[in-house]
C-alpha cells in the first residue's frame, strides 16, 4: 500500500512534500485531519447536550450543567502540543475575552492521554487562555461528542442545543501559523445566537491533530 492511499483511508491531508518525510505518527500528527458528517458521531445540529463533568488541572469539578443562566456556551477541544491547536490560542484567548463579557461561557478540553494535567494547566497559563480548561481523562465527553481533532468547537446556545460545529475558523485554509489563524466562523456562529437569528452556516469542516485516544 502506498502513502497515497495510506492518507486518503486515515482522512489525512498529505502534501507533496510530505511524501518523503512520512514517519510513524509524528508527521500524521502534524497534518491536518478533515471531519465530514458521516464521521461526528452521534452529536448533530441541533441535539442537546446532557451534563457533564470534569476535572481542572488542579482536580477541582466544573459542570456543563453550571453555564445555566449564559446566553451560550463555547466547547473547544484544545492540545498542548499540537500546532493547529497552538496557532488559534491567541485567537481563542482574545474571543473568550470578548464574548464572556457578553454573557457566554467558555470551556477548553483536553483530552488527549499523552499530554498531563500539569502540561495543560502550564500550556492555558502560558498562552493566556483565562477560560476553564478541562482533562477529559477517560475520552468520556470527546467520545460522546464524536470529537476528533484539535482544534474542534461545539457552540451551544443557552439551553444546551448544538448550534455550530466545526473549525473556529480557516476551515479552507487550514494552517499552523498564528498569524494567519482567525475565529471568523465561530464568532458569526456566536453572534448569530447572541441576536436570536439563525446560524446561517452551522458545520464547518474541523482540521487539525487527533485525539489522543
Amino acid at each position: 500500500m502506498n502513502i497515497g492511499s495510506i492518507a486518503s483511508k486515515n482522512k489525512i491531508l498529505c502534501y507533496p512534500w510530505s511524501r518523503s518525510l512520512l514517519v510513524g505518527s509524528f508527521l500524521a500528527c502534524l497534518l491536518p485531519v478533515g471531519q465530514t458528517k458521516a464521521e461526528m458521531g452521534s452529536v448533530k445540529i441541533g441535539d442537546k447536550i446532557a451534563d457533564f463533568t470534569l476535572s481542572d488541572p488542579r482536580g477541582e469539578s466544573h459542570s456543563l450543567s453550571q453555564s445555566k443562566g449564559t446566553k451560550a456556551t463555547v466547547v473547544i477541544f484544545i492540545a498542548t502540543r499540537c500546532p493547529y491547536s497552538n496557532a488559534f490560542t491567541h485567537v481563542m484567548a482574545e474571543l473568550s475575552r470578548e464574548y464572556e463579557e457578553k454573557g457566554v461561557r467558555f470551556i477548553g478540553i483536553n483530552a488527549n492521554k499523552t499530554e498531563p494535567s500539569p502540561e495543560v494547566q502550564q500550556h492555558a497559563s502560558k498562552n493566556g487562555l483565562s477560560f476553564l480548561v478541562l482533562k477529559d481523562d477517560t475520552d468520556g465527553v470527546a467520545n460522546r461528542l464524536g470529537a476528533q481533532v484539535t482544534p474542534e468547537v461545539f457552540l451551544l446556545d443557552s439551553t444546551m442545543t448544538v448550534k455550530y460545529h466545526g473549525a473556529v475558523g480557516n476551515s479552507r485554509n487550514p494552517t499552523t501559523k498564528p498569524e494567519e489563524a482567525n475565529g471568523d466562523e465561530l464568532k458569526a456562529a456566536l453572534d448569530a445566537v447572541l441576536n436570536g437569528k439563525p446560524v446561517s452556516v452551522t458545520t464547518t469542516k474541523a482540521f487539525g491533530c487527533t485525539i489522543k485516544r
